[in-house]
């Protein structure tokens, strides 16, 4: 059965973690509770486990300085980093230490459920975890979050999409959805809406004959002047001056 390490220097929150896995149902069993990094290097220089859950702020070692020692070994555990705080420096460093997760405390059963659905795709993969994939949804959860956000957004479309709604789809929080967002599409979060936004109203200018105030509606925009705008912003011309160069 694949393993979990905790490390957390408050034996409550271990104890409210291991719970939260249990009832997640998910195959994955806790081997091993540490109160600090230190601890659970020294434990896995003996044993080997397929994930480490580690709290961010601990003594002895803190969590960043873990996940730092542990990529430097050659069969790394997959890492998920479990916080009171969403900070931008915690989550920053998350993306550079390729780490799966950033879950906050108290976290929740359906965003442990997920996590762990997500490692168990990844690893079976990689041929890590032999596991069958025969749901739809299982076939969806092989897509990286972004691919996720991405899609879903251009289903939300042309209705109000915010970050936080998106987020929550793809069980990861704000913070660490808008950095990884802009690490891997090159531009935040909102610039992404806004532009699928005009693009849609570029497709609408050019092949049909809607008028213009019926062309915004469409696209999510119910005041006409704030649409174009918008649209000259972006593209350096109104909407009429588009159309007119489509002709």
């Amino acid at each position: 059965m694949p393993s979990i390490v905790l490390v957390d220097d408050e034996r409550w929150v271990r104890t409210a973690l291991r719970k939260v896995i249990e009832r997640s149902e998910s195959p994955y069993q806790v081997v091993k509770e540490c109160a600090n990094g230190q601890e659970a290097l020294d434990w896995l220089d003996y044993h080997e486990a397929d994930i480490v859950m580690t709290d961010v702020k601990m003594p002895v070692m803190d969590g960043l300085t873990l996940v730092q020692q542990l990529r430097e070994r050659p069969k790394a555990p997959e890492v998920v980093m479990i916080s009171g705080y969403d900070d931008f420096q915690f989550v920053q460093f998350a993306l550079r230490a390729q780490v799966v997760d950033y879950l906050l405390k108290p976290v929740e059963v359906d965003d442990m459920r997920k996590c762990l659905e997500t490692i168990r795709m990844r690893r079976s993969a990689g041929g890590a975890i032999e596991e069958p994939l025969p749901s739809k949804a299982e076939k969806e959860r092989e897509e990286s979050p972004i691919k996720l956000a991405v899609r879903y957004i251009q289903e939300a479309l042309p209705g109000d999409v915010t970050l936080q709604e998106i987020a929550a789809r793809v069980h990861l929080n704000p913070s660490y959805l808008s950095q990884l967002f802009k690490q891997q599409m090159k531009m935040n979060f909102i610039d992404y809406v806004l532009e699928q936004r005009m693009e849609r109203a570029k497709q609408l200018l050019s092949r049909t004959t809607l008028r213009i105030s019926e062309i915004a509606e469409r696209v999510g925009y119910s005041d006409l002047a704030y649409f174009s705008n918008t649209y000259k912003r972006i593209t350096g011309m109104t909407p009429s001056e588009y159309r007119k160069g489509q002709a």
